[in-house]
């Protein structure tokens, strides 16, 4: 009887280990470090861009006639857009399951 009693919890523990590690892996995909690296690099090249394009002439007296914030920011865009280009052409694939985790439960 205790058996029984025994096989419907073990039955929702496995349905809920599952669900753990299928959402592991989603975090893992979506906390990919090339995703946080290319969107910084974005959004902080677009800043720099910004502030490249509409420079004043004494911002760039300073610079000795090189807008340099407008080419970093550039470089920046293209650094991130690669980071965001890698990832996606090269997504994060999960470990694969072993039969050894398995035979521990």
């Amino acid at each position: 009887m205790s058996d029984k009693s025994n096989t419907p919890a073990a039955a929702q523990a496995a349905k809920d280990v599952e669900e753990l590690e299928r959402r592991s892996q989603t975090a893992a995909r979506l906390f990919d470090v090339r995703r946080i690296i290319g969107g910084l690099f974005v959004v902080y090249g677009v800043i720099v861009t910004l502030a490249g394009v509409f420079a004043s002439d004494e911002d760039l007296k300073k610079a000795q006639d090189i807008n340099i914030n407008l080419w970093t920011g550039i470089g920046m865009l293209i650094l991130g857009l690669a980071f965001l280009l890698w990832l996606r052409l090269s997504p994060t694939i999960p470990p694969p399951d072993t039969g050894q985790e398995k035979e521990e439960r």
